[in-house]
C-alpha cells in the first residue's frame, strides 16, 4: 500500500534513507544528499509518500512535486532488505500516475553520477538523460520521462 507520509512516519524515512544510501557514502566521498533532507518539512508539504506492508513495517518511500509543466521526483528509497521485489518501481509508477492525474506531461528526477545501478535503472524504466552537471558539490546525472 503506497499512502502518503504522516510525521508519525519521519522516524522510519530518516532510518530507510540511512540504510539504502549509506553504500554510497564512500563512493561518493560525502552523504549523499537524502540522508540529511529535512523530512519533517517535506511531510509537512504533502511531498512524501510511503510504501508500507500490510502489517504497517515502511518499506520505501518517495519525495516529489509538481513543478511548471512536470512532476519533479526528488527521492525515492527502498530498505535494502526489501531491495528488488518492486518496492521502487511501484512508487516510481505511483508518482507517475499521480503526475499524469495531474495533467502534467512528464516527470523529471536526478541521480548521483556514481550511483551507477540507477544510470541503468532510469533508462530501463522509460527516462531519457538530458544532461549532467555538477551542483552543491555532487555530480548529477538528470533524467526525464513523458507521459501519455
Amino acid at each position: 500500500m503506497i499512502r502518503m507520509a504522516v510525521r508519525a512516519d519521519e522516524r522510519a524515512i530518516r532510518a530507510c534513507a540511512e540504510r539504502a544510501y549509506a553504500p554510497y557514502v564512500e563512493t561518493i566521498g560525502r552523504r549523499p544528499a537524502p540522508m540529511d533532507a529535512d523530512y519533517a518539512g517535506q511531510i509537512d508539504r504533502g511531498l512524501v509518500h510511503v510504501a508500507i506492508t500490510a502489517s504497517g513495517i515502511l518499506e520505501g518511500f518517495i519525495v516529489f512535486e509538481p513543478r511548471g509543466d512536470h512532476m519533479f521526483l526528488e527521492n525515492v528509497a527502498v530498505r535494502p532488505e526489501v531491495a528488488g521485489h518492486g518496492t521502487g518501481r511501484a512508487l516510481v509508477a505511483f508518482c507517475e500516475a499521480e503526475a499524469a492525474r495531474l495533467g502534467l506531461g512528464a516527470v523529471h528526477l536526478y541521480t548521483n553520477a556514481r550511483m551507477t545501478a540507477n544510470l541503468s535503472l532510469y533508462p530501463h524504466l522509460g527516462y531519457v538523460e538530458t544532461e549532467r552537471r555538477q551542483e552543491d558539490g555532487f555530480d548529477r546525472v538528470y533524467f526525464r520521462k513523458r507521459l501519455g
